[in-house]
Formats: structure tokens, C-alpha cells, sequence
């Protein structure tokens, strides 16, 4: 079939009473399948049950230092949660604070720490006149809704095939001393699937923000997140390189195992400086007198060490890699030749990201729900929801079944058959 934008009007016409009568069958269908979210299957979850069977009332749970995980202590996390998180992070134990379920939880409160004490000794964000974030786009919407909390100006950064538009990023934090920080998510990044480049993450290392407070969260959500053995992304290790470049206190890197065993009770991890360590620590001591290590220590002695864990996601790996294949290969087939959108093939991650004709994501996704495909909100991954295109859409293909996948699939090519249908002749008729 050929293109869309070179059909007369009598010929997208007929096409669209073929497609509306397609779209009518699918409602009667009475679907119900929710993909808004990046949710393992049943079947991900499954890999990690033997998880369960690692301790029981007989297990010795002390660890080899001679910690006995079942009381206070461990402020920082047992040592050997440490190491293991420091391999996956590719990180030196020492700089590791192993934290609860939820890395996001750990960002949250990473922001509310500067806001109401603030970063190593400098003014609390909540007594300056603005705090701003830089905010890479499209990009995580649960990022953008923590700043928005806060009442944080957000800034909206282009995002390119290598990563953020580094000019912009390089020229705000060196001219503005209000910025305060940037979302990051350096490797499979939601919802793109794309990594960063080399060049790229040295440039993040040798930023000279004019505020001193200024940090670069860096979440590495994805870092073991795989669809292919010999096809993977490979990133900088950015700790790493921000000492080579003088500047060791310039990130705050965030990891978790929620994607890896249970999101609901997975464990959490920060890597940083140690400078930025005392920092967190100073505050962390009165918080709490240490996270679940009980729940650390099942972690360990299910993996073992990062071998484990290797393996381990390439069972993951094999169970959404062809949930991953469908959706691209449906999209090809069903739009390809069409012109009415782009979209990404990732190497890796929870996501594929489409691009529909300007001024039909929100319809489209309106549409979806209509028949029972639950998209996430067309916006969401711009700060304030507020996508200027209205073009931005995540699909999650992680969570249904293959064959409840294809059917949402089928409906949601339709759907943007339909809506850039209806953008077109409203472009010739206007």
C-alpha cells in the first residue's frame, strides 16, 4: 500500500470505512488488557521463586563477617548485598548503600534531602527563589512527577540517538546556577531503548555546572537488561570517569533488582563519591537503624555472585525477546509503508518508543482505551505531560501474553491507521 500522504481523498476515505469497521469488531471483543506500566509477566516473576526456598526458620543467617541479619545494624547494607550490587553497578562495594525495595524511593528522597538540608553543606533548595532540573525527552515520567512534587522548574533537554543534546546540557549548567540536577537514564532508556555514547557520558564527566550542588542522577535501570547475548549495549561507568575528570562528586547513580526478582521486594542500591557517602550517611543514621537485611542476604545466597545473576537475566531475556520481536514486527507490517509513524528497536530494556503524525498520540491512545487497550497517558514522558507534539507514545510490551500482546497490537495499529487518517484529510480540507 502505498504512503498515506500521497492518497487522494476519495482513497483514505475508503480506507478509513475499512478500518472503522475493523476497529467496531475489536470493541465488540470487550477487551481488558492494562500495558500503561513496564511490569514483569507472571513468568519473570516465576524465575525468582526459589528465591523463597534460600532461608527458612532453620537457615544460619548470619553473614561472613559475623552479622546476624535478623537485628539492627548494617546502615550501609551487609557486605555481601554490597558486593554483589557493586559488580552489577560495576562499582566498588565501598561506594554502594544498599537501600530497601524501590529505587525510586531512593530518588524521591535523594531530592527531599536537598530541598529541605541541602547537598553538602550548600543552601537548602526550598530557600533559594527558583531550584530548575533538566529534564531529557521524551523521558521516565515517574522522574518528572518527583521534581513537579517538589514545585522544581523543569526544562525540557532533546533527547538524540547518543543521549541528551549535550551542547544544551553543557551550556545551562555552566551558565545557571539554579539548575540543581538532571534525569538520567543512561542505558535502555525509557522510554527510547537507546544508550548513551562514549562521548557523551565523558562529556557528563567533565560538565562544569555553576552551581556546586548541582548532580547528575543517573539511573541505571536497565543496566542487566539484555534481549540479546551477542547484540548489548555497553556504557562508560560514569563514577568512574567523573574522578578521572576531577569532578568524583558530580553523580548520585541509582540501580535496584526490582526488574531482576520481585519489584515489590527487590533491593535497592545508590553508588557514589565518597564525599557524597558522608553525606548521605549523615542523615541515613537518623533515618533508620538499616534497611531489610534479611531480604539483602536471600538476595545473595540465591545469585551467589554476578554470574547468577548474568544467567538469571537471560531467562528473563528469553521470555520478553519475542514479545519485543512481535511488536516491531507488527508495527513494520501493519504500518511500514505507511508513513504515519516511527519507532525504536532496542537492544534492551522494558520499552518501545513511538512516534505517530504530530497531533495524534492523544488520540490514539484514546482510541486504544476505547478498545480495552490501556495505553500509558499520550504526555507522559514530557515534564508536565505536556508533549508539544502530541506525537510521544510508550508501548510496555513486557507485561501481557504473546497472543494478548498480538491482539493489542492489531488494535493499536488500527488506531493509528485511523487517527492519522482523519489528521490528513483535516490537512487537505483545511
Amino acid at each position: 500500500m502505498k504512503p498515506y500522504a500521497e492518497m487522494s481523498k476519495e482513497e483514505l476515505n475508503t480506507e478509513l470505512q475499512k478500518l472503522e469497521k475493523t476497529y467496531k469488531k475489536f470493541q465488540s471483543e470487550g477487551m481488558h488488557l492494562n500495558m500503561s506500566r513496564g511490569k514483569p509477566c507472571q513468568e519473570q516473576l516465576d524465575l525468582s521463586m526459589a528465591m523463597m526456598d534460600v532461608l527458612d526458620s532453620d537457615s544460619d543467617l548470619t553473614c561472613d563477617d559475623g552479622t546476624d541479619c535478623r537485628n539492627y545494624g548494617s546502615l550501609t547494607g551487609i557486605e555481601e548485598a554490597r558486593e554483589l550490587l557493586g559488580d552489577m553497578m560495576e562499582n566498588n562495594p565501598k561506594d554502594i548503600i544498599i537501600y530497601g525495595n524501590s529505587s525510586l524511593n531512593v530518588m524521591f528522597d535523594t531530592v527531599s534531602r536537598a530541598w529541605t538540608h541541602g547537598i553538602m553543606g550548600n543552601t537548602p533548595w526550598c530557600k533559594l527563589p527558583e531550584v530548575k532540573f533538566l529534564c531529557p525527552v521524551p523521558g521516565y515520567d515517574r522522574h518528572f512527577s518527583i521534581t513537579e512534587y517538589f514545585g522544581i522548574k523543569m526544562i525540557p533537554v532533546p533527547m538524540t540517538q547518543t543521549g541528551p543534546d549535550m551542547d544544551i546540557v553543557e551550556k545551562a549548567v555552566a551558565e545557571d546556577e539554579s539548575i540543581k540536577g538532571i534525569w538520567c537514564v543512561p542505558k535502555y532508556s525509557n522510554p527510547q531503548g537507546i544508550s548513551y555514547s562514549d562521548e557523551t557520558v565523558r562529556r557528563f564527566a567533565r560538565l562544569k555546572p555553576k552551581a556546586k550542588d548541582f548532580r547528575i542522577f543517573w539511573d541505571n535501570a536497565y543496566g542487566m537488561h539484555h534481549l540479546y547475548d551477542h547484540q548489548q549495549d555497553h556504557i562508560i561507568e560514569i563514577l568512574a570517569e567523573c574522578k578521572r575528570a576531577g569532578n568524583p562528586d558530580l553523580v548520585y547513580k541509582f540501580a535496584s533488582t526490582s526488574k531482576i526478582t520481585f519489584p515489590g521486594s527487590g533491593i535497592a542500591s545508590l553508588a557514589t563519591s565518597p564525599n557524597n557517602m558522608v553525606d548521605f550517611t549523615t542523615s541515613l543514621r537518623i533515618q533508620t537503624l538499616g534497611h531489610d537485611k534479611v531480604n539483602q542476604l536471600r538476595h545473595t545466597r540465591f545469585f551467589r555472585n554476578i554470574h547468577g545473576m548474568v544467567e538469571h537475566m537471560r531467562k528473563h531475556a528469553d521470555i520478553i525477546r519475542p514479545k519485543f520481536e512481535m511488536v516491531e514486527d507488527t508495527l513494520e507490517k501493519d504500518l511500514g509503508d505507511l508513513g504515519v509513524g516511527t519507532w525504536t528497536k532496542p537492544l534492551g530494556g522494558y520499552f518501545i518508543m513511538f512516534d505517530s503524525l504530530p497531533g495524534c498520540a492523544k488520540d490514539i491512545v484514546a482510541r486504544a482505551k476505547k478498545a480495552g487497550v490501556i495505553l500509558t497517558p499520550a504526555g507522559s514522558t514530557w515534564p508536565y505531560g505536556n508533549d508539544i507534539n502530541d506525537s510521544n507514545i510508550r508501548i510496555a510490551p513486557t507485561f501481557p501474553s504473546i497472543s494478548e500482546l498480538k491482539k493489542a497490537m492489531d488494535v493499536f495499529t488500527v488506531c493509528v491507521r485511523i487517527s492519522s487518517i482523519h489528521k490528513l484529510l483535516d490537512v487537505q480540507e483545511g
